[in-house]
């Protein structure tokens, strides 16, 4: 065997052992990990929140990058441009361009705020994302969102996606 022939042996046998690198993820590093929240609510978890609870909430850890009302700041506008997406001029915002209410949920809870994601509550997470429709009009003033009310909730783009076929689209 020649020197090179026994150099590729080497490295495909490293190969094949693999980096040993991390460890298997136990069930419950899993069960925290698997958050996700599908567009008919199914996963949703228990708690509700309030349009003015969310407007403490979202003043309070939200503001600061995404201005007042979700109007922008130094991070994405959140708010507006409903109505705008055919225009020359569209306005991606959650309001405008997000088809299900439940995937701001998802989102804000998995990946909100930015400095410290997932340590808001399931209670503060319903309560913003109440707040971030009702400036736009999607719900009320006066609206609570939970996981049998979000799901409920029609947003402007809904038809402006191939649907999903969970129950909330049927």
């Amino acid at each position: 065997m020649s020197i090179s022939s026994a150099l590729v042996a080497l490295a495909a046998a490293a190969a094949m052992a693999g980096p040993h690198l991390g460890k298997p993820a136990t069930p419950e590093q899993v069960a925290r990990a698997d958050i996700s929240v599908r567009p008919d609510g199914d996963a949703l978890p228990p708690g509700s929140g309030s349009v003015s609870q969310g407007e403490a909430v979202f003043a309070a850890k939200c503001q600061v990058c995404h201005g007042a009302q979700g109007a922008g700041g130094p991070m994405d506008r959140l708010t507006g441009g409903v109505g705008s997406l055919a225009t020359k001029t569209p306005v991606k915002t959650v309001s405008s361009f997000w088809p299900y209410a439940t995937t701001v949920f998802d989102y804000t809870r998995r990946a909100m705020p930015l400095t410290a994601p997932q340590s808001l509550t399931n209670d503060e997470v319903y309560a913003v994302t109440a707040y971030l429709l009702s400036i736009d009009g999607i719900v009320g003033k006066d609206a609570v969102l939970d996981a049998k009310t979000l799901p409920l909730v029609r947003m402007p783009n809904r038809d402006g996606f191939v649907g999903y076929k969970g129950r909330a689209n049927r």
